[in-house]
């Protein structure tokens, strides 16, 4: 009898022991609940260390309760919003948790966002009746919010901060003296209240815990997805959707309360960088904040300094850091577990970052922000495929469809992935149909990434359903064929992307971009390059997957959050 996807034959067969679907009564609470553990159990344990600087939970409990009571002193109310466009300092996790004890529903803004993307963003938030909060860099305040704030009718204050704000002074002044920390000068809004951190809320509100009662189905965060096939959307989810993944992320990889030390690159704007920063939070943990995460001579040196046992990055961070000679002087035996997310990451590279970090520690995981973000993971304990996300998490019902038909694939088949469960989001904000377009009336989110799952139950991505590349009717999946092409000596990354086949209407040809390892030596022939690349593609892909152009590159474009940037490559 062949293996169906609703028989779950992945969990009798692929689980670590003792691992099944968790009570969801465990998920009838707010994040804002779940971590009161944390607060009144180690109170003087270090929430985070920021270059030198430590805060306690103590600490961030009483700056979070200071900031949540200006924001309702400022007539801010439970469903309202606080929009966070800031890196990853101190100040986002204080808003994010003030905005949150207010009842206020939380959104992540890029600071690497245009200023008509920032205007979209707050006026979609704002839309209906709720009015939005902005804590942002002084640096973005003065370029951008000053020129479009007339045209965010919802936008009734504004507090800013800046990278140095928690930084020991002698650091923040000569920061800025030197141009590695960005700053802005601060000036009044018409209409709208301005204030400064650290000059007008720290210290100045009271310290006691707000009233403001939550439950799980209120909405905690509006996340913003890429946009990559339109306007973005605003993934809304509850606190249910959030705390349930959390619950079950911490379950599945049996971390335990107050035994972990985290560092992560994700930008906490991002789903990941938010996800992570709370299971921190949520488990009495400390963590390193690290504001800009291609400074790999710094993440290295405070690696050095803290010992963390958890890592968590997109794959291309992971890559930059091998690329520094100091990351393999780590202590190995430091490292429990490095979390890698949000991106392919060649298997090659794989074996490579495992060389340092000791083998059978890297957990690649699967996610999207509409689904809080993880659903797929490789074990803990058990076998962990490299080039594969790993099995479906518990209480996740898991599919692959054929986007074209709509039906189930077999076993070994490539599908879109298709999952239900507590984490799915409640709606995209204001945008009902592409609602309706996501989540199909049993409850499925489609993904738009395509999958194949094996026959014990792992599953490997092959690509997003739009990068498809279709040759003469034949299928070339990017996310496998660039795998295989980063076997090739010279390559270090490559990107593909489909364009029109001028001869053949409809169809594609494939090409290749190209960064090249900096390790490896050839005599500058580039086309003799190309021709031995296009010999080791002949020999190792099928026909119809081999590019027919290439193009060699410095550097690959990638997004905020480290993505490679197809988008950006299709346009040249």
């Amino acid at each position: 009898m062949s293996k169906k996807y609703e028989d779950r034959f992945w969990q009798a067969k692929s689980y670590d022991k003792g691992i099944s679907d968790v009570d969801p009564k465990e998920f009838e609470t707010s994040f804002t609940q779940a971590i009161r553990r944390t607060f009144e159990e180690v109170p003087e344990k270090a929430a985070f260390f920021f270059y030198g600087e430590e805060i306690s939970y103590a600490e961030l409990d009483k700056l979070s309760n200071e900031f949540s009571n200006m924001l309702i002193e400022n007539g801010f109310k439970k469903g309202d919003v606080l929009a966070i466009c800031l890196v990853n300092i101190p100040e986002y996790v204080i808003g994010v948790l003030a905005g949150l004890k207010a009842g206020l529903i939380i959104s992540g803004v890029s600071p690497l966002l245009s200023a008509v993307q920032i205007q979209y963003q707050l006026n979609d938030l704002g839309s209906g009746g709720k009015k939005v909060a902005l804590l942002c860099l002084d640096a973005v305040f003065a370029g951008h919010i000053t020129k479009i704030y007339t045209q965010i009718p919802a936008l009734k204050l504004v507090v800013t901060s800046s990278v140095g704000g928690f930084m020991p002074k002698f650091l923040a002044t000569m920061g800025k003296l030197v141009g590695k920390i960005p700053k802005g000068k601060v000036t009044p809004l018409k209409g709208i209240t301005v204030l400064e951190y650290h000059k007008h809320i720290k210290g100045k509100f009271s310290g006691e815990l707000p009233k403001t009662k939550i439950g799980p189905d209120d909405i905690a965060f509006i996340q913003y997805t890429g946009g990559t096939t339109g306007p973005p959307k605003g993934a809304m989810l509850s606190h249910r959707n959030f705390v349930s993944d959390v619950i079950i992320f911490q379950y599945w990889l049996s971390w335990e309360f107050g035994k972990g030390f985290g560092l992560s690159g994700f930008p906490f704007f991002h789903i990941a960088g938010l996800f992570t920063c709370a299971n921190v939070i949520m488990l009495g943990w400390s963590q390193i904040l690290i504001p800009n995460p291609r400074d790999t001579g710094h993440i290295i040196k405070e690696m050095l300094k803290y010992r963390p046992s958890i890592l968590a990055n997109v794959p291309t961070l992971y890559q930059m850091l091998l690329k520094n000679p100091k990351f393999k002087k780590i202590d190995k035996e430091m490292i429990d577990f490095v979390i890698s997310a949000a991106a392919p990451f060649p298997k090659e590279s794989q074996e490579i970052l495992e060389s340092v970090i000791g083998e059978g520690k890297l957990i690649e995981l699967y996610g999207m922000t509409e689904t809080s973000p993880l659903t797929i993971g490789n074990p803990s304990k058990g076998k962990k495929k490299l080039g594969h996300v790993g099995l479906p998490f518990p209480n996740v019902d898991f599919k692959l469809l054929d986007p074209e038909t709509g039906k189930e694939v077999p076993i070994g088949e490539p599908g879109e992935i298709c999952i239900k469960g507590p984490m799915v989001m409640k709606e995209y904000y204001n945008k009902p149909e592409e609602t309706k377009k996501a989540v199909d009336s049993n409850g499925f989110m489609h993904t738009g990434d395509m999958g194949v799952m094996d026959d014990e139950g792992y599953v490997k991505i092959v690509d997003r359903t739009k990068d498809m590349i279709i040759v003469g009717g034949y299928k070339v999946f990017s996310a496998k064929l660039e795998d295989t092409l980063t076997g090739h000596p010279a390559i270090e990354m490559v990107a593909t992307i489909g364009i029109p086949n001028p001869d053949r209407p409809g169809s594609e040809t494939v090409k290749a971009f190209i960064q090249l390892d900096p390790d490896f030596k050839y005599d500058g022939n580039e086309e003799a390059l190309k021709d031995d690349i296009i010999a080791f593609a002949k020999e190792n892909c099928a026909s119809y997957e081999v590019p027919k152009s290439f193009e060699i590159i410095d550097e690959m474009p990638v997004t905020s959050v480290g993505k490679v940037d197809k988008k950006l490559l299709r346009k040249n």
